[in-house]
């Protein structure tokens, strides 16, 4: 894939963590582009959520929206 491809993907994903996690903030979903593993730790500051709830919900939506 080249760059503009894969940019397009995740501006895709963007808008997908958007709608499902609200609270997250654009700057905050920019720098998980090419990190997903970023994602379950967001969602533990935002949402207070235990460390294996965020990873399960985030590993959920990776695989759901295959984001490696």
């Amino acid at each position: 894939m080249n760059k503009d491809t894969l940019q397009g993907n995740f501006t895709q994903l963007k808008g997908k963590i958007k709608q499902q996690w609200g609270k997250l903030t654009d700057d905050e979903i920019d720098q998980m582009e090419g990190h997903a593993e970023i994602l379950a730790g967001k969602l533990q500051e935002r949402y207070g959520l235990e460390r294996e709830e965020a990873e399960k919900q985030a590993k959920e939506f990776r695989k759901t929206n295959n984001w490696n």
